[in-house]
């Protein structure tokens, strides 16, 4: 398949995924404006609709205002109401709809992916070593989740289908170690990357926290530069709980960029705008489904049509 082909495909599914969240917001819109005057209850009720949508209340009362600015005391049509959301969405996505850039001047490029337990860390993990082996790089994952057996035994069977190495420690065995040990490997073998994984464990955020520093600590003995990249993975089926997670994770680590997961199981996508406006972090990446394919570059002008149901 080519990549246009690839791309429209992810189009598709990007489309069919946002359907709870676009249908939620499209049939609010829809019962609200039937070729009505642009008045401040409307304009009240279009904000109530995108909160419902989990855009959060800044950044719905930012859009509302924007969009009562250049409509106020005119007749608008839903149709209407969905262009002008979709572009000034979309204009808030562009700052962030930023690839994972690997800086080849680093061998390996470390990727340290954080999230909580569920978030989907190291189905993307695997998605990514799919993506970059298939470009033609070398990928060494290391299985960094030491308390989540099946975690271990999902990364290997990843690695099986894409001929990643992986290395992997005894069940509750010291993530650091695992993650110098990775590294020295990955070096060895001449890898191109390294992405490890890591436990997610956010009930016990003060643990967590120690044994990610300790990772970064360990890492840096070995590459005083690494990690390059930190990734938090978040699962937009927990709407606004993902900002707690954002901050959370920011006060743990150096967040680079945010990966999207599971938005075709979710009626709360708006939480991706939000996200955006607020804490102004790359989106590397979303994911709509469990395939390697399934999770693709952000591309902010598809996702802001795909929300507001707008033509593909």
């Amino acid at each position: 398949m080519s990549d246009t082909q690839s791309k429209l495909g992810f189009l598709s599914r990007l489309h069919e995924g946002l359907q709870r969240s676009s249908a939620k917001i499209g049939g609010g819109i829809a019962g609200v404006f039937t070729k009505r005057k642009l008045d401040d209850e409307a304009l009240q009720e279009l904000e109530e609709i995108l909160i419902a949508a989990d855009l959060g209340p800044s950044t719905a009362a930012k859009l509302v205002a924007e969009f009562g600015k250049s409509r106020f005391g005119k007749d608008v049509t839903g149709e209407e109401v969905r262009a002008a959301l979709a572009e000034q969405i979309a204009s808030i996505l562009r700052p962030v709809a930023k690839p994972l850039d690997i800086d080849f001047a680093h061998k390996p490029f470390v990727v340290l992916v954080v999230g909580v337990n569920g978030a989907g860390k190291t189905t993307a993990i695997a998605k990514f070593a799919q993506s970059y082996i298939d470009h033609g790089l070398s990928v060494t994952l290391a299985a960094g989740d030491t308390f989540r057996a099946a975690a271990v035994e999902q990364l290997k069977i990843w690695g099986e289908r894409t001929g990643a190495e992986v290395m992997a420690a005894e069940q509750g065995g010291d993530a650091a170690a695992l993650a110098y040990q990775s590294l020295e490997r990955a070096k060895q073998n001449g890898s191109d990357i390294l992405m490890v994984d890591t436990a997610g464990r956010l009930h016990n955020k003060n643990d967590l926290m120690q044994e990610l520093a300790k990772i970064v600590r360990v890492i840096k003995k070995l590459d005083p530069s690494a990690p390059h990249a930190t990734i938090l993975t978040l699962d937009a089926t927990t709407g606004q709980n993902a900002h707690a997670q954002v901050e959370a994770f920011k006060e743990m680590t150096d967040v680079t960029g945010l990966v999207v997961t599971k938005l075709d199981g979710s009626a709360r996508a708006g939480v991706v705008v939000a996200l955006a406006d607020k804490f102004k972090l790359p989106i590397y990446a979303v994911g709509v489904g469990e395939k390697a394919g399934d999770l693709q570059p952000f591309i902010a002008e598809d996702f802001a049509k795909a929300l507001m149901n707008k033509a593909k």
